[in-house]
């Protein structure tokens, strides 16, 4: 077996790279170097031609795009480890949380970024459009809040790929100064996944 990760810290690629960590089998490691052009270079494209970080390499397959890859990696090895229901509809629990990750609190969170990060050009930021993502960004936390009450994981009472993935992303929800101290049951779960060892393993 040969598993090959294309990662940049403090990116995308942070969650799937804490996700390997924990089911602890044997990868490669790829620093990807944004500032010195590294996503641009032609043999990155064959693996991406989003020119994005994460990819992951599996036996010669590529695999971008990071909840695909938290996906794969549950239905390749995570079943054994734990980590990852067999199929049905819990692990339709577990891909509906990861996705909606993604596709919903991520564009949501784009959309800050979009108008109200200093990064974003000036002429191009909208503040009302930057205060409006932060206000459904508070109503998402709202829906994960309810989801986690009385709960341990999002999925239940075991740890899953979805709460690597998802409690991997509200480092992006911090960055954007959004205050998650009216989410008890949020900031909770945060913290027993955080205090994993491996999390400080996948920077």
């Amino acid at each position: 077996m040969s598993v090959t990760f294309y990662y940049s810290p403090q990116s995308s690629a942070s969650p799937v790279h804490w996700t390997l960590e924990e089911l602890g089998i044997p990868y490669e490691k790829v620093l990807i170097d944004f500032r010195a052009g590294d996503t641009k270079k032609p043999e990155f494209l064959k693996l991406n031609p989003n020119a994005k970080v994460p990819v992951l390499v599996h036996d010669g397959v590529a695999i971008f795009e990071s909840a695909a890859i938290q996906i794969y990696l549950g239905e390749t090895f995570g079943v054994s480890k734990g980590l990852y229901p067999a199929p049905g509809p819990q692990r339709g629990e577990v891909m509906k949380w990861i996705v909606w990750t993604n596709v919903t609190l991520g564009e949501a969170l784009s959309r800050v970024g979009r108008n109200l990060g200093p990064w974003a050009p000036e002429e191009e930021r909208n503040v009302k459009a930057g205060l409006r993502a932060k206000q459904d960004i508070a109503e998402l936390l709202q829906i994960l809040d309810a989801q986690l009450q009385g709960r341990h994981y999002v999925a239940g009472d075991s740890l899953t790929i979805a709460d690597l993935h998802m409690s991997s992303w509200m480092e992006y929800v911090r960055m954007m100064q959004i205050d998650l101290t009216p989410y008890q049951n949020v900031q909770s779960w945060m913290t027993r996944c955080t205090s994993r060892p491996t999390y400080a393993a996948a920077p």
